[in-house]
């Protein structure tokens, strides 16, 4: 009743009402969230289900909590990353095509009636202005086919996204920060949840769904099933492939010591540190750099329209 009273929105308010509704009716909390899917993830749900089981519903609650703050504050360091760079090349791609579209006609009906021939910088601009101005709503029309068929291929392609993910990997600058960012989370995941007493297999289940790469997904459900078959965490990660030495360094002490949960949130610790001050450095690094390719972009365009000007008034 208090969370109910306490959010203002309708939809929530209708969920948190269902809920209670279940809980009142004998419902176990983690039964009645299971049915929302849309809103309490199988982490959620199994976290809720472990404190049912062991009488620390308070505790684990208050995991939940700690792991969701962590967790979208690495998310926010992500989005960090790429929101600069993808919006200031959005912007110079629209400002450029406004100039292209609306300004440069108005220079090349201007040098028509100098009636002499264009510097060739200036000819390609006006040739760039033209095919412009005739194609630009099949260009755009085209970017955005392709970005909404990428999307849908994506969620629908398991192939497709592997290949995606792998490359994104791969990728010079942003892929070691990805790398990191889901090392951190498998990490953090895998911690909260051990931690909480739920089983390691079902745990592992929970991990491979909070994962966010397809490439990892994959490798956390070869996991799951080696650890099954009866091999030991360390040596079901360590046939991945996939994961760092630290990684397993830690995982190895956790299963000898017993503080498995303790030694991933360590991992977690170090990899979501090496995320922040990566994306610090490379904010750095790209703000001049991405500045620097918009003033040529633009000032190239500038220029090339008032070369005739400045030619035409250096021979009068």
């Amino acid at each position: 009743d208090i969370v109910m009273d306490s959010t203002e929105k309708p939809l929530m308010k209708d969920l948190v009402r269902q809920i209670r509704n279940d809980v009142s009716g004998g419902t176990p909390v983690a039964a009645s969230l299971k049915r929302y899917p849309k809103y309490f993830d199988e982490l959620y749900c199994s976290l809720i289900s472990a404190g049912e089981t062991s009488g620390t519903l308070e505790v684990m609650l208050d995991r939940i909590a700690i792991y969701k703050e962590k967790s979208e504050a690495l998310k926010a360091t992500i989005k960090k990353a790429l929101t600069y760079p993808v919006a200031t090349v959005l912007v110079a791609i629209v400002v450029t095509g406004i100039l292209l579209i609306n300004v440069v006609p108005q220079f090349a009906s201007t040098f028509e009636s100098f009636g002499s021939e264009l510097p060739a910088f200036t000819q390609l601009v006006v040739s760039l202005s033209e095919f412009a101005q005739q194609w630009w709503m099949l260009i755009g029309g085209g970017i955005a086919v392709f970005v909404l068929s990428f999307g849908r291929l994506r969620a629908s392609n398991t192939k497709f996204a592997d290949a995606v993910d792998a490359a994104l990997l791969k990728a010079p600058v942003f892929g070691s920060i990805i790398h990191d960012a889901v090392i951190a989370r498998y990490a953090r995941t895998l911690s909260t949840t051990f931690a909480a007493g739920v089983p390691l297999v079902e745990a592992l289940d929970a991990t491979a769904t909070a994962a966010g790469n397809a490439v990892y997904i994959r490798a956390i459900k070869l996991i799951r099933n080696d650890v099954t078959s009866g091999m030991s965490l360390l040596q079901a990660t360590r046939a991945s492939g996939l994961f760092p030495m630290f990684l397993l360094q830690m995982t190895s002490i956790g299963e000898e010591s017993g503080t498995l949960d303790e030694m991933l949130g360590k991992v977690a610790d170090q990899y979501e540190m090496q995320v922040d001050n990566a994306v610090d450095s490379i904010s750095s690094l790209i703000e001049p750099m991405i500045m620097s390719i918009l003033g040529v972009l633009i000032g190239g365009l500038m220029i090339a329209m008032y070369l005739p000007i400045f030619m035409l008034g250096s021979v009068m």
